[in-house]
């Protein structure tokens, strides 16, 4: 098993654990933490990430700024590519399309998907990721490319 998908199985049925792993993701890459984000679900080929609504994330129209929107459909994409990879493989994000389809208010989700990855493939994957609101509402939706390859030896 993958370690980050082991060690999130550890922590999350743990009191607490989900978020020990989530700081631990920031501490691993520090730009994630200027969104707190909270991780709620991790899975082969699935990540569910909430977000609240807080002043530092805010836009001139106080919403949840775009950009903050960007990291967390980039955090839920980046944990499902990385618990997603077979032995032997890497990720990188190769790209990014992003669609803004209302005000992000309240806590958001983002919900990535991606499909499965073959042992020595090599091509760029999409990762799908919806951002929810509390009603339920799709909010901002993104497409994020993987590029998978095997390791270098």
């Amino acid at each position: 098993m993958n370690p980050t998908l082991k060690t999130w199985h550890k922590l999350a049925a743990l009191p607490g654990g989900k978020a020990v792993f989530s700081r631990g993701v920031c501490l691993k890459a520090p730009y994630f933490a200027t969104i707190s984000p909270r991780f709620e679900e991790l899975a082969i080929g699935r990540a569910v990430v909430r977000m609240k609504e807080r002043r530092r994330v805010h836009n001139h129209l106080s919403s949840i700024h775009a950009i903050a929107l960007c990291n967390l459909a980039e955090a839920a994409a980046g944990l499902t590519a990385e618990v997603s990879m077979p032995a032997g493989m890497r990720w990188i994000p190769a790209g990014m399309t992003v669609r803004y389809l209302g005000k992000a208010k309240g806590t958001v989700r983002a919900i990535a998907t991606m499909r499965d990855i073959d042992p020595g493939e090599k091509a760029d994957v999409p990762v799908s990721v919806s951002v929810r609101n509390g009603a339920d509402e799709i909010v901002f939706e993104a497409e994020i490319t993987m590029y998978v390859s095997p390791k270098k030896a």
